[in-house]
């Protein structure tokens, strides 16, 4: 049984859905948010689908920004940033759009943000009593990703790519204009640390696809490997805006 949510919360959150070719998962996962907190915002970012991801998110209720051409998770992310800032809400909790992400979390994500006690929450598969499985190649990833972040910004970290994150309005302001653009999971928990913004990590499970399958492969997780610890590195020497300009 998912925790309650309050109404009050509900109406100051939106819920941010990139989804590209998830025509399969997108409309019962829509259905499914509506359903456990019919308060609760749904905006559903179609980053240029070639199939019916956005009629069939739109046909189970979500309110759907198409657009014109791929621009990748960075981009169809920040489009719902510019959305959750443009009209006024306070939080927003993006979830990746195949319905991996359990919609019973929401409120495990949202209490630190309303507490006040953090600006940015990382719903993490590596805490608590679930159990998340993977390639050999994304564990040692991750692995590495978690012991280099954790050193250099003295967060603890456990799952630095994870797609289930949850933001508060002074997160969303710096967000919505300044996301990476290449790896944003991991990059955003660098340019946070930056700009000396809180971050908090709670446990979260995640399901089976329903329909599809990733389009990460083998050679696609080394290759993602190399080239965000080049970002990393090279994030570690850029110039960035303070939190809230």
């Amino acid at each position: 049984m998912p925790k309650p949510l309050p109404r009050e919360t509900q109406q100051a959150t939106v819920a941010v859905l990139p989804a590209h070719n998830e025509a399969g998962n997108i409309g019962p996962l829509v259905e499914e948010i509506r359903r456990l907190y019919p308060d609760l915002a749904v905006v559903v970012v179609d980053d240029a689908s070639s199939d019916d991801t956005g009629a069939e998110a739109r046909q189970a209720g979500a309110l759907v920004l198409s657009l014109a051409c791929n621009l990748g998770i960075a981009g169809a992310v920040q489009a719902g940033y510019r959305y959750a800032v443009e009209r006024d809400y306070q939080f927003a909790i993006r979830l990746d759009g195949d319905g991996q992400h359990d919609p019973a979390a929401l409120p495990d994500l949202l209490e630190p943000l309303t507490g006040g006690r953090c600006d940015l929450v990382i719903g993490s598969r590596f805490l608590g009593d679930g159990e998340f499985r993977s390639t050999v190649a994304r564990r040692l990833g991750i692995r590495f990703f978690v012991r280099c972040l954790n050193l250099v910004t003295g967060y603890r970290v456990t799952d630095p790519t994870s797609g289930y994150v949850g933001a508060n309005r002074r997160a969303l302001l710096f967000l919505a204009d300044h996301l990476p653009e290449d790896y944003p999971e991991i990059e955003t928990i660098l340019a946070v640390w930056s700009c000396r913004f809180r971050l908090q990590e709670v446990p979260v499970s995640m399901r089976p696809r329903h329909r599809g399958q990733s389009s990460i492969t083998f050679l696609g997780s080394i290759y993602f490997v190399l080239v965000v610890s080049l970002g990393l590195l090279a994030g570690l020497f850029k110039s960035r805006p303070q939190a809230g300009r």
